[in-house]
């Protein structure tokens, strides 16, 4: 492979040639996984700032840990009762961000982590983490490959949007690959016939495009297979699988993210912007139980963080805390688009279940 200058013009060039490798057409999970990851020029691993509340930070969009220390310190009134219950003293983090959560999760559960587990795919991430997370030394530890056994807790927030999706596109009578092509020096959408179908019945509109997720059920079946004695936090926007394939959502969920702005075109600006696809729920519950994990749970954000105990934590936070807090809740931001799924094996809970779950679990409708 030729040398490649850095910036977006040297990944759009890696990209056009992985495309031309593979005959002219690049399956859309391979261009997004390219976009987003490729070593030195990805969106992930250029060393630009990510994650902010504002754009003048050079910021292109915030989770919920980096908008109000809240979160973390209520999921950690969660993971703590899930440590308990599982008698481990371990949390695993993959896809940590800036830190922020396993700061505030640390920060809240003192002693009770002895050792706290970090999976970051990001080298430049990892650097921003260690940094953070200096005054924890002693407690954390970068990992480069899965433990083969776990017994622990993990914690997932915004990590599995960020997976690669395979696209599909119904034309009306059969369904499609949806992969990138090269048009002139710029990269356009191509078909291709394939067997692959959604995980629902439908109907279907034609003209209709989606988003299947192999990877991010794969990474489900790996906690499976791993996870000896535990529990499993994933928190992140999606539906279940119903409302994900409602005939109404013709585009699918495929977006993008860059200064705290979003657009559906994840073939324009290749490098300088985040690409997401939001999550179905129950394809993740399914290859869950499948491979032999417990549902313990599965409700919004903000039924789970009311639940964990948020409440009080806001009664005692001043007017900007609180201010900021509220979006983590309310219904029109993060409160309702967010959902938290729990995993896990080998755990006992009193008859009212988990502590975020203990009102207003969704589980039913997944």
């Amino acid at each position: 492979m030729p040398p490649f200058p850095d910036g977006p013009a040297a990944l759009k060039a890696r990209i056009a040639q992985a495309v031309q490798a593979a005959g002219g057409w690049l399956p859309f999970d391979r261009f997004m996984a390219m976009a987003l990851y490729e070593p030195g020029l990805g969106y992930y691993a250029r060393g630009a700032p990510l994650f902010g509340t504002l754009p003048q930070s050079g910021s292109d969009f915030v989770t919920a840990p980096e908008l109000s220390p809240l979160f973390g310190a209520t999921l950690a009134r969660a993971v703590g009762e899930a440590l308990d219950a599982a008698a481990a003293d371990t949390v695993l983090e993959f896809g940590a961000g800036s830190g922020a959560l396993a700061a505030q999760l640390l920060g809240a559960l003192g002693g009770r982590v002895r050792r706290y587990g970090i999976v970051e795919l990001s080298a430049t991430l990892r650097q921003r983490q260690q940094q953070r997370l200096a005054a924890f030394a002693g407690r954390v530890e970068w990992l480069d490959a899965w433990p083969e056994a776990l017994h622990a807790v993990v914690v997932g927030n915004e990590v599995l949007d960020a997976m690669p999706v395979t696209l599909l596109h119904f034309d009306g009578s059969g369904w499609s690959e949806r992969g990138v092509a090269l048009q002139g020096d710029a990269f356009a959408w191509a078909d291709r016939p394939s067997t692959l179908r959604p995980p629902h019945a439908g109907p279907f509109v034609p003209g209709t495009t989606t988003e299947i997720h192999p990877q991010a059920e794969a990474f489900v079946r790996g906690l499976a297979e791993r996870l000896a004695r535990g529990a499993v936090f994933l928190v992140d926007y999606g539906f279940p699988e119903h409302e994900y394939y409602h005939p109404q959502r013709l585009g699918g969920t495929l977006m993008c993210h860059r200064a705290h702005r979003a657009d559906a075109d994840p073939l324009a600006d290749v490098g300088t912007k985040d690409i997401t696809a939001h999550v179905n729920f129950s394809a993740l519950a399914l290859a869950a139980q499948d491979a032999g994990l417990d549902v313990l749970g599965y409700t919004s954000q903000a039924r789970f963080l009311y639940n964990a105990g948020i409440a009080a934590l806001l009664h005692d936070a001043d007017l900007p805390a609180r201010t900021m807090a509220a979006r983590l809740v309310n219904e029109h931001e993060m409160g309702e688009l967010f959902k938290v799924l729990m995993l896990g094996r080998g755990l006992t809970f009193g008859a009212a279940g988990p502590l975020g779950f203990v009102a207003g679990d969704r589980s039913h409708t997944l």
